[in-house]
C-alpha cells in the first residue's frame, strides 16, 4: 500500500454473508452469549475463500470472518460461464452436487451454496444440496467441490488429446 490507496485485488473482492448465529457458552453463572458469523469471499474470476469469526458483537464477527475468508482464498477452474464437470463436494454430512449448465440457465442454487457460486463468478450452474442443512458445512462442502474440478485446457494437455473431446455435447457451439 503506497500513498495511502489500497491495492486492487482488495477492492475487487465480493464479500457475502452466508450466516449469523448467536452461540452460547454455559459458565459458572450462567450461559454468555457470542455471534458466529460465516462469510464467503469471492473476485467473480475464479478464486473464493470461506471465513469463521466469532465475536462479543456481530460487527466485530464479521470483520474477523471477513478477514479470515480473504487469507483462505482458493482458485477454481472454470469453463467459460459454468463448471467444467459434474462434481459432488462432501464436508462433515453435509454434501452438495455441482453440475455444469449451457448458456442462459443462470445460478440455480439456494443458500450458502448461492452465494459460494457467485462470488466465484460462475453464472451458469446447476446445484443440489444432499445430507446435512447445516449452512456453514454446506459452504464448505461446495468450497470443496469447486477445489475438485479439473480445468479442461490442462486435462486435455497432460491427456494429449483436443480440449472439444472433453467438454460435454451440450457446451459446444
Amino acid at each position: 500500500m503506497t500513498n495511502g490507496y489500497k491495492d486492487n485485488s482488495e477492492q475487487e473482492l465480493d464479500e457475502r454473508i452466508v450466516n449469523i448465529e448467536r452461540v452460547a457458552a454455559v459458565v459458572k453463572g450462567g450461559r454468555r452469549f457470542s455471534f458466529r458469523v460465516t462469510m464467503v469471499v469471492g473476485d467473480h474470476k475464479g478464486k473464493v475463500g470461506l471465513g469463521l469469526g466469532k465475536a462479543k458483537s456481530v460487527p466485530d464477527a464479521i470483520r474477523k470472518a471477513a478477514a479470515n475468508a480473504k487469507d483462505d482464498m482458493h482458485p477454481v477452474a472454470t469453463y467459460d460461464t459454468t463448471i467444467p464437470h459434474k462434481v459432488i463436494g462432501k464436508v462433515s454430512g453435509a454434501r452438495v452436487l455441482l453440475k455444469p449448465a449451457s448458456e442462459g440457465t443462470g445460478v440455480i442454487a439456494a443458500g450458502g451454496v448461492r452465494a459460494v457460486v457467485e462470488v466465484t463468478g460462475i453464472s451458469n450452474i446447476l446445484t443440489k444440496s444432499l445430507g446435512s442443512n447445516n449452512a456453514m458445512n454446506i459452504a464448505a462442502a461446495t468450497i470443496n467441490g469447486l477445489e475438485q474440478l479439473k480445468d479442461p485446457y490442462e486435462e486435455a494437455a497432460n491427456r494429449g488429446v483436443d480440449v472439444e473431446k472433453l467438454i460435454p455435447f451440450w457446451d459446444r457451439g
